[in-house]
């Protein structure tokens, strides 16, 4: 009886075997190659070769099967289940056995009905035709060989009135050198004297640091980073950032030697927003490189980070970046009540694929939630990517062989809006105040706590942190005007002067503080030595709007109303938003004995700001002149 069971149960089993579905190149593989591997490898794209038609897949089947079977394409660094990233380019599991299955029996194309129509890409500019389009001012050759060459080049942007943007894209005319890039504004076109000092196009330098005040968060509310195959989304209007007249555009490239002389052109395509934003994100940088001294051959040399965040935020995107012997970059939260949100987990790093990640949905963080960061280094031979053979000591720096360890989280508060006091202001000052926690003498900590303390009003701590800036860096220009700024808000003028005649004979081309100093010493009565100040600014930036009305000013206390005339109206035409310049124009016209001209000046004074009460009674004065007149 029993064998007849057995039988019986192996001839059911051989009657009903499992249906067989070939594997075929249109219903089953396309669909994986056009969602992950076309965006880079299509006709004119940055991969070494087209994957969209059947034949080129077949090509190089045996070379797909391998790298998607070691996770190594498509790129996707981070680890599953560690953050839920948008534009997730990572295979599952059953994608990799289905292309491990196409290559084992024959490659099949399939039947053509089953082809989906292929992606289509863009040959010009990826978001479209720019508003406005920048180029730079001439090329840069790459030579053959040698290390990264890291080189900035300054493009002015040419805007005659301030804009809102909503993107930006590059377009490269060589893509084979170009590793990655970032783009930098410079408000004071302080880095147009470094341009062309070594004879070729740009400056070097991996890292650029550029003068901004301290409640100027525009652009570095937004990653401004591009590498090949980077997925380019404008932003809402809503969270454009602003982009003033005379700040010039500074890109910054990571350039790769080919193997032969190459040349590298670049445009920056600039997309503007219909109006001006109304959501306002900012950059949150863990960090912690002054801990970096790393021994060759140690393996898992360790750095950490931690900042508490003093309000709430939605966390919208992040970015992990490391150097060459970068191993693993971790980034979490711990909640208040002591629960771990991950943020991002990157297990096998590679500089090659480094990127900027950006959420499916925003990740919401109470204030008291602790953002914590862990990058570990493998500086050892065993490393394949350690670019030192044998291993050598390697410590924190701007160069390629150097090192680095950054999370940068884009972060928008949930307090409030710009009505008050911007919740930016929080934030950046607990950064800033760890910041110090870990480097007590660093320079740029303490000048930009006091730079945001100064814009809060707290002048004296303000005073304090320029001072403690000073002594890290005595020669610094920049700082002694800083400081000479809040002594003056202080009221402190003898002091603003002294430290202001320093800082420009430390640097006579300070034009900020040979304005500051014109004002100072128009403060001080000192109308002869303002006159002289504003009268030099001027020379170099005539078609600043605060200096003219400023000279008008010392005119029209010197009683030189004929010069002060010219000055205001300038300052009118430059700022036609300005009441007090109306009104300044207005008495200077009166007193020179144009009534009717004076009486359209306070006119429009009172247009711009109804509630000008000094306009309001100089015009019934003009306009009873007038009647007598008649």
């Amino acid at each position: 009886m029993r064998c007849v069971l057995l039988l019986f149960t192996a001839a059911a089993l051989w009657a009903a075997p499992v249906a067989f579905h070939p594997v075929t190149f249109n219903k089953d593989i396309a669909p994986i190659v056009f969602e992950h591997c076309a965006p880079c490898h299509h006709p004119g794209g940055i991969g070494p070769f087209s994957l969209i038609a059947y034949q080129d897949a077949r090509k190089h089947a045996s070379q797909i099967g391998a790298v998607t079977a070691r996770r190594y394409m498509p790129p996707w660094p981070p680890e599953s289940g560690f953050g839920d990233f948008a534009d997730n380019r990572r295979l599952s599991d059953e994608q990799i056995r289905l292309i491990a299955d196409w290559i084992k029996q024959g490659e099949q194309e399939g039947a053509a009905a089953d082809l989906a129509p292929a992606p289509k890409f863009a040959s010009d500019w990826q978001m479209g035709r720019p508003d406005l389009i920048l180029r730079m001012g001439r090329p840069f050759r790459v030579p053959a060989s040698g290390g990264d060459v890291f080189r900035n080049f300054v493009i002015p942007t040419g805007l005659k009135e301030t804009r809102y943007v909503r993107g930006l894209e590059l377009r490269l005319d060589n893509t084979r050198v170009v590793h990655h890039a970032n783009v930098v504004l410079d408000r004071t076109q302080s880095l147009r004297q470094r341009d062309g000092e070594d004879g070729q196009p740009g400056f070097s330098g991996m890292d650029v640091i550029t003068e901004a005040s301290a409640n100027d968060f525009d652009p570095d509310s937004h990653f401004l980073f591009w590498k090949p195959g980077s997925v380019l989304h404008p932003e809402p209007d809503d969270m454009s950032w602003r982009l003033d007249p005379g700040t010039d555009l500074i890109l910054n490239l990571h350039l790769q030697a080919t193997g032969k002389p190459e040349s590298i052109q670049a445009e920056i395509g600039v997309y503007f927003a219909a109006h001006a934003p109304t959501r306002f994100p900012m950059l949150l940088q863990l960090e912690h490189d002054g801990a970096i001294d790393i021994p060759p051959g140690d393996r898992a040399f360790t750095i950490t980070d931690s900042l508490t965040l003093p309000l709430d935020v939605d966390v919208l995107a992040i970015y992990p970046h490391a150097h060459y012997v970068g191993k693993i970059i971790e980034a979490w939260a711990t909640l208040p009540d002591g629960s771990r949100r991950w943020l991002i987990r990157i297990p096998d790093w590679d500089i090659n694929w480094q990127a900027v990640y950006d959420y499916r949905q925003p990740v919401s963080l109470p204030k008291g939630t602790k953002v914590s960061m862990r990058v570990v280094y493998d500086n050892s031979a065993s490393n394949p990517r350690n670019p030192n053979h044998p291993p050598k000591r390697v410590r924190a720096g701007n160069r390629s062989q150097d090192e680095m360890g950054h999370v940068w989280l884009q972060v928008l508060p949930k307090q409030g809006t710009l009505g008050g006091d911007d919740p930016r202001l929080a934030l950046q000052e607990a950064v800033m105040r760890r910041r110090l926690e870990k480097y007590p003498e660093d320079f740029l900590a303490h000048y930009n706590l006091g730079a945001l303390l100064q814009v809060r009003g707290n002048l004296d701590e303000a005073i304090s942190c320029y001072r403690e800036a000073l002594k890290a860096e005595p020669t610094s220009a920049t700082a002694r005007n800083s400081l000479a700024a809040a002594l003056l808000m202080d009221d402190r003028i003898p002091d603003a002067i002294a430290q202001l005649r320093e800082t420009l004979r430390e640097d006579p081309s300070y034009l900020n503080a040979r304005y500051n100093l014109a004002r100072a010493l128009a403060a001080s009565g000192d109308l002869s030595g303002a006159e002289t100040e504003f009268v030099e600014f001027l020379k170099s930036k005539p078609g600043d709007a605060q200096a003219q009305a400023g000279l008008g000013a010392v005119y029209f206390k010197q009683r030189k109303f004929a010069d002060a005339l010219p000055c205001f109206r300038a300052a009118a035409r430059l700022d036609p938003s300005n009441a007090d310049v109306e009104a300044n124009l207005g008495a200077v016209l009166a007193i020179t004995g144009d009534l009717p001209a004076a009486a359209e000046a306070f006119e429009q004074a009172l247009r711009i700001d109804p509630n000008h009460q000094a306009a309001r009674a100089n015009l019934a004065r003009v306009r009873a002149q007038l009647a007598a007149h008649r």
